[in-house]
């Protein structure tokens, strides 16, 4: 299905009917617990939907813009990972997984991601613009050039995360030294 707008459509009652969605926008609609397995999206936007707890085994995301979107407890690792790209404005991404996913030159603006799991991810010149990442998680995670002076609420050890040439604000870097539990005035 190509160049196809939806607008405020219920997909838990009446699920996604093709495979494969090219150059659509999804406005106000609600595919929370929906199985978008094997499911192909090209070049869509999603704004105001809910896609929580969707079920995303095998699904393709290519080129794709979330904004104002909740997402909570999504397993980004599960999607089809060749092209993997897109971007993640306002959206609510509490509790979501991005375990061992390369998303190099990411953009994450305005979003609350707290406790969300980016371990083993490659995130090189990705960006974490005016982000919540209270108790995320960055283990053996790659953060080379990736942009974090706007963020906030993140815990960072540099001893097991590549952070070469990485960008922190000054009051950020305090999250850069939380495992030493030291107090900084």
């Amino acid at each position: 299905m190509e160049e196809k707008t939806f607008n405020n459509i219920d997909f838990t009652k009446k699920p996604l009917t093709a495979d494969e969605y090219e150059n659509c926008t999804f406005a106000m609609c609600d595919f929370s617990n929906s199985n978008l397995s094997d499911v192909k999206f090209i070049e869509c936007e999603f704004t105001g939907c809910n896609l929580s707890m969707v079920n995303l085994k095998n699904t393709l995301l290519r080129d794709i813009k979330f904004k104002d979107c909740k997402m909570l407890g999504l397993r980004f690792e599960d999607c089809n990972q060749f092209g993997l790209s897109f971007s993640f404005d306002n959206c609510l991404l509490s509790h979501s997984s991005f375990y061992k996913t390369k998303l190099k030159k990411m953009i994450f603006k305005g979003s609350k991601m707290q406790e969300t799991d980016f371990t083993e991810c490659d995130l090189t010149d990705s960006v974490f613009s005016g982000c919540d990442l209270t108790n995320a998680a960055f283990r053996n995670t790659i953060l080379e050039k990736a942009d974090f002076r706007t963020s906030f609420n993140y815990s960072i050890d540099p001893e097991v995360n590549r952070i070469k040439k990485a960008k922190f604000s000054l009051s950020g870097a305090v999250g850069l030294l939380d495992k030493y539990d030291i107090i900084i005035e």
